[in-house]
């Protein structure tokens, strides 16, 4: 990579108006960024070693979190239902989702040479794109099982079947790599030509789209419009969903009848606002009100603390896994005495 202080001064867009434009051309093809530096969350020595104590916690916590509740719904077989079916999926798109950003942040955090190439950038956003796009769609089907649950009991088995669930799972998968592939292919027909430094501690599309410097306006376009359809679509299921799932559960007469079928949702309800309501101020904000901070702090919010808080959030809400956990406990605690 050439150094940034030997290269040579680039002139900015408003230049090209004075009739500069092959000049700018001649030295576009003369530097090409072949590495972004990711300038993290801070530079201090010693802030970036708590930090890094902190999100090697966090990291940790979502690891075991996730793949106790994945396990847990696997052994138990009270819990293969579809609820549960969709939750260890989505223990497994937290546990990937978190995997894509994180290890990357902590070397990053006691490493000298924050650096990371085209490629690896463009590979984590392809990433980043699917698990975000994912988790969404996994969300919407984990509220359309609540609404089938609360509002058609009768028809609830045959409705959410075993089948259907594959096959939604399936599609989401399919829909996500889609969507990832809709957003990232266009990117590689971008040029950089510094600077090369992100503001952030991941590569993330709307700070990647100000380095290039080629006309982003299309991919600037195309991703919101993949936001608004992905996140938008499954937002309004989510939404019409828990309409008439709280509209059900205030018919209900009894006190206890009404706490109960809140309790089957309360948790996905708060996983779901947790997720959306930093991603859509994030993505949807106005450039006005934007900072480097509070971008930072969004971007902590949905990618790196939620995974960790869903299976904290559903272990704790769940009477279901709860039981099934204390009964692994049980048995593992027989089987060493």
């Amino acid at each position: 990579m050439p150094n940034l202080g030997q290269m040579k001064a680039i002139p900015s867009r408003d230049n090209l108006e004075d009739g500069s434009s092959s000049h700018y051309l001649r030295m576009e093809n003369q530097t090409t960024v072949t590495e972004f530096i990711l300038l993290g969350l801070s530079n201090d020595p010693q802030v970036q070693i708590l930090l890094f104590c902190v999100f090697s916690v966090i990291y940790l916590t979502t690891l075991v979190g996730n793949t106790v509740v994945m396990l847990v719904i696997k052994a138990d077989t009270h819990l293969h239902t579809p609820m549960y079916f969709f939750l260890f999926h989505l223990s497994f798109i937290d546990i990937c989702y978190s995997s894509v950003i994180v290890p990357k942040m902590l070397v990053n955090l006691i490493a000298t040479h924050t650096t990371i190439s085209v490629n690896s950038c463009f590979t984590q956003m392809f990433f980043i794109f699917l698990s975000a796009s994912c988790e969404s769609l996994i969300l919407s089907a984990m509220a359309y099982d609540r609404y089938a649950a609360i509002c058609d009991p009768l028809h609830y088995v045959g409705t959410m079947n075993k089948r259907l669930c594959r096959q939604l799972v399936g599609g989401f998968w399919a829909i996500s790599l889609m969507h990832s592939l809709l957003n990232m292919v266009p990117l590689l027909k971008l040029h950089f030509c510094g600077p090369n430094e992100i503001g952030h501690f991941s590569c993330e599309l709307p700070p990647l789209l100000t380095l290039s410097c080629t006309v982003t306006l299309a991919h600037k376009i195309a991703l919101i419009s993949s936001i608004l359809i992905i996140g938008s679509g499954t937002f309004l299921l989510m939404f019409v969903s828990y309409t008439h799932i709280i509209s059900t559960i205030l018919r209900i007469r009894s006190t206890e009848g009404r706490r109960k079928a809140f309790s089957t949702c309360s948790s996905h309800l708060i996983v779901v606002t947790l997720l959306y309501v930093t991603g859509f101020v994030q993505y949807m904000k106005s450039i006005h009100v934007s900072s480097l901070v509070l971008d930072q702090v969004f971007s902590i919010q949905y990618s790196i603390l939620t995974p960790m808080l869903n299976p904290i959030i559903y272990s704790l809400k769940s009477k279901e896994v709860k039981i099934a956990l204390g009964k692994i406990l049980q048995l593992f605690s027989f089987q060493r005495i």
